[in-house]
């Protein structure tokens, strides 16, 4: 089905002459204080160098932030409301929350927003911001979680009593496109009270200030003109006019104009100059403190809000419009009505046509608020480093520590685009590893974006020189999870689907030679002993381990991470497989193919290594039937950290299916891995039943032989340790009663499972992989078991959950544990959402209990969502796991077939014991 969304997308990824549809959207952040970005202290103090209470009076350098802002793709001129209930002492400009160092796990963001809904092309969008009509409880939640310790939850903005008897306003925010510059606005504002209140609206319309600096001295302009409108001249954008509609007991909203430039007098104590009087927070004070000189009587500057004041009658609404449009329009509200209900109309049509087969309405729910919250967490991201490090012309110097410190040795990244978020306001910065899980659910609705957010990373502005990807801004030299590859592989297929089976091989070629650079920097860089054996360091997994896996060892300490090794085999097997797409087209990439196939089976090898070898790297306990992480001391050699948590689960996901009709298309190829094979027979032994034809003549390429898989799911699939009702838990069960303790002369170093946030401080920031359950790990294991079930067919069954006594396909495994993930987010019998939490206000409030939220991990028992509470990035894989399961999927076998399931595995035991 082509519905008008469709045909606004091909025309804007038109290659020739495009239609700029997506030249404005939500490309604010919703943070800008306290990044890394805006920080340039002596030593790297981000959350100081700029902070929540300095935001209103200080220019950003580098983004702009606001409540379900909107701008353009450069971040010139940006657009937000801001609000006033009489009572703040601040206006409410942006988005309130904790600093990583105030919150008592972590920085947190305290208000309620919700991402409603959203297109691609960003032709309707959907924002719903929650406002106390009481004075905001700043230095309460400041205070109160200043007085928790890790053991106790954060204190929210709920648990003030702010919300008690519904004294809020619902503030809905909608935007449609009647062409790509010209956007209606319109705000909606329901008292959800018992009593009339007061509310003060400003739409606020702004220059990212480019001038102030010493390298660009031209200043654009906001005007008002006659007709109580305001007229916007920049040289880089069409001409524009912000439209304001008069309200019938307030025929014109005042115009109030200031300047986007840092207050130096109440920030710094120094005296600007003449010309830079009017300052940012002008209108703030202009309204809360009556300082009629805060603001240009002119009617000019660089920042302009349309002053509306409303009395909203208890339980009822008002409605603004506002229009961002051409100069020209004669009467901007007359069409208003009719083309913001066809814009809803047509965004109900394109995700019609997408839900088509999901079983229900809380089901479509879910996932069009999913996938909403992924397309308003894009944020135009600008960071020069060499200019970050080397400061402004008209600015003083960074203290000379800076040259040493953060991100010196990225001087190459320039980065200027759009880009996907993990969370706009606890994490206003792209993530390696987050960006390539977005990219799925994405691809869903915007395969053109989601291609583009992958090539992005590999660019020379991006990667490094040495072809390492960067991280995050705090440290772009961490070390993400190696997935790049996988997510390229993922959303060429995706895109190949919705183009009726044409690949997109430009972008898989493209993404292929770039990559190549890549893993060749994770071969030279973190193979430290060259036996295949990867240390990888930090990961993205935060406290999972014993010792802070980012920090360097004492010499001659090493660690072998099954996880980092495991990586690096689903990394050689994703890169095999993108090679043989490719020799489709081109023959050559076959001796690639054959370069990441022997690749594999090296990192098979030293995962794999068989008892009767004098150089065995084995990272297996056969005992415990699990992978562990191996310490390497000069005092004591090889020591297993004996932690069962996802670390031991990774190689799982080293798991690829080679059909023999393709096998066929390729000769080149099976030849070289035949005379491969022939001549290393030890390796060729690792390769399960590769001489043997598997069901539908398929061949397997796996770290996991049987009897080792029989193991590991026995762990991963036991409720008393890795099986939550709501998904796989980052950390085994066990550990609760049995945790993990390493002992040195200095200090005991614990492990325990927590459910829940992380009890301890030792670096997890606001994230806890001892326990809670991750959408993306689960997602990849979810992918690897159906990935052996194309193999292994129904004939291999497990038993599920361990101890029931009922046995099931891997398929019907991988179905159960979406099953469980999904749960997370519908309704149960009880009507209640698990990710809700507990509160009475989210599970039973009609307007609250159908809003939700995307959080970061979830409570392993309860399934109640936890650290970043918009974290639409990587838990918007929902979106993707919300299909419903195949119809011929059985999930469970009678327990009558125990007898021979349990023949068919000992069958492949002994054909794939060691050394056989």
């Amino acid at each position: 089905m082509t519905t008008p969304e469709h045909q606004r997308l091909a025309a804007a990824n038109a290659p020739k002459g495009a239609t700029p549809w997506r030249r404005f959207g939500p490309y604010l952040s919703d943070r800008q204080w306290g990044t890394v970005r805006e920080d340039y202290s002596a030593g790297g103090d981000a959350w100081y160098a700029t902070t929540h209470d300095m935001a209103r009076s200080y220019a950003y350098r580098w983004g702009e932030e606001g409540i379900g802002g909107l701008s353009d793709d450069k971040l010139r001129l940006c657009f937000a409301p801001a609000f006033w209930n009489g009572h703040d002492p601040i206006l409410k400009e942006r988005l309130f929350g904790l600093s990583g160092p105030e919150g008592n796990h972590g920085e947190d963001v305290k208000e309620l927003y919700y991402y409603l809904d959203n297109t691609p092309t960003h032709s309707y969008m959907q924002m719903l911001y929650k406002y106390p009509q009481r004075a905001f409880p700043y230095d309460w939640l400041v205070q109160e979680n200043g007085r928790r310790n890790r053991q106790k939850p954060e204190f929210e903005l709920l648990d003030t009593a702010i919300f008690h008897e519904n004294h809020y306003f619902d503030i809905c925010l909608e935007y449609a496109k009647a062409g790509p510059t010209d956007i209606l606005i319109e705000l909606t504002v329901f008292n959800r009270g018992p009593e009339d209140a007061p509310l003060h609206v400003l739409p606020q319309l702004w220059f990212r200030n480019t001038w102030s600096w010493g390298c660009d001295a031209y200043r654009p302009e906001l005007r008002a003109d006659e007709g109580g409108h305001i007229g916007v001249e920049h040289r880089e954008l069409p001409a524009l006019r912000l439209y304001c509609e008069p309200l019938e007991e307030q025929p014109a909203p005042a115009l109030l104009f200031c300047d986007n430039h840092t207050n130096s007098r109440r920030l710094y104590q120094t005296e600007p100059p003449a010309a830079e009087q009017f300052f940012k927070d002008g209108i703030n004070d202009y309204l809360l403190h009556q300082q009629a000189g805060a603001v240009n009587p002119a009617g000019v500057g660089t920042k302009a809000a349309a002053h509306y004041q409303l009395l909203v009658p208890a339980g009822q609404q008002q409605r603004l419009r506002l229009r961002l449009g051409p100069p020209e329009l004669a009467e901007p509200f007359a069409d208003f009505d009719a083309l913001m209900q066809q814009r809803r109309d047509e965004t109900d049509q394109f995700y019609a046509a997408l839900q088509a087969d999901l079983p229900s309405d809380d089901a479509r729910n879910v996932q069009r608020q999913a996938l909403a919250g992924m397309l308003w967490s894009k944020q135009f991201y600008y960071y020069d480093v060499p200019e970050w490090l080397q400061g402004d012309p008209a600015m003083p110097p960074p203290p000379p520590q800076r040259q040493q410190g953060r991100n010196a040795h990225w001087r190459h990244l320039n980065n200027a685009d759009i880009i996907s978020m993990p969370d706009k306001w606890e994490y206003p910065w792209y993530a390696a590893w987050d960006l390539a899980f977005h990219c799925l659910p994405l691809a869903m609705i915007d395969a053109h974006f989601a291609k583009h957010q992958l090539t992005l990373l590999l660019q020379d502005w991006y990667m490094h020189p040495n072809g390492q990807l960067p991280a995050y801004e705090w440290n772009f030299s961490d070390v993400n999870p190696p997935v790049h590859a996988w997510a390229t592989w993922r959303v060429y297929k995706m895109d190949q689907k919705q183009r009726g089976g044409e690949g997109d091989v430009a972008f898989l070629e493209g993404a292929f030679h770039r990559l190549l650079l890549n893993f060749t920097w994770w071969v030279n860089r973190k193979d430290v002993e060259n036996r295949n054996v990867f240390e990888g360091g930090f990961l993205g997994l935060d406290n999972i381990g014993v010792f802070d896996r980012s920090a360097n060892m004492a010499p001659g300490t090493f660690m072998e991470q099954a996880d980092g090794t495991a990586w690096m085999a689903m990394y050689a097997l994703d890169m095999m497989r993108m090679a043989l797409e490719l020799t489709k087209t081109n023959p050559i990439y076959q001796d690639m193919a054959s370069k990441f196939f022997e690749h594999f089976l090296y990192i098979a090898d030293a995962m794999f290594s068989s008892p009767d070898r004098k150089d065995s790297l084995d990272l297996w306990e056969d005992e415990d039937g699990f992978y562990y992480d191996v310490l390497n001391t000069p005092e004591h050699g090889r020591l297993p950290l004996k932690i069962r948590s996802l670390v031991g689960l990774v190689p799982l996901f080293a798991v690829e299916v080679l059909d023999e009709d393709l096998m066929r298309e390729m000769p080149r190829f099976v030849a070289r891995m035949s005379w491969f094979l022939e001549h290393r027979p030890l390796l060729a032994e690792l390769v399960s039943r590769w001489q043997e034809p598997g069901k539908g003549s398929r061949h397997l390429l796996s770290l996991l032989r049987g009897h080792r898989m029989k193991l590991l799911l026995k762990r991963m699939l036991d409720p008393e340790e890795f099986l939550s009702d709501y998904g796989i838990r980052s950390l085994s069960k066990y550990h609760q009663e049995h945790p993990y303790v390493y002992h040195t002369a200095e200090k005991d170093f614990t492990v325990r499972y927590e459910p829940a946030e992380s009890e301890t401080d030792l670096f997890g920031g606001n994230s806890n992989w001892r326990g809670p359950v991750w959408l993306p790990m689960n997602f990849l294991i979810i992918e690897a078991l159906q990935r052996f079930h194309h193999y292994y067919g129904d004939d291999f069954r497990v038993e599920y959950p361990t101890g029931s006594g009922e046995y099931s396909t891997l398929l019907g495994i991988a179905d159960a544990l979406t099953e469980r993930l999904t749960r997370l987010f519908l309704r149960d019998e009880q009507g209640r959402r698990p990710a809700l939490g507990p509160d009475a206000h989210f599970q039973d409030d009609p307007h609250f209990k159908d809003y939700l939220l995307f959080h970061e991990y979830f409570h392993a028992e309860t399934g109640q969502g936890l650290g970043a509470s918009h974290q639409t990035g990587w838990t918007g894989l929902i979106a993707k796991l919300l299909h419903p399961r195949r119809p011929d999927n059985h999930l469970f076998t009678s327990v009558t077939d125990e007898a021979e399931d349990q023949r068919l595995m000992q069958e492949q035991e002994v054909q794939e014991a060691p050394g056989k």
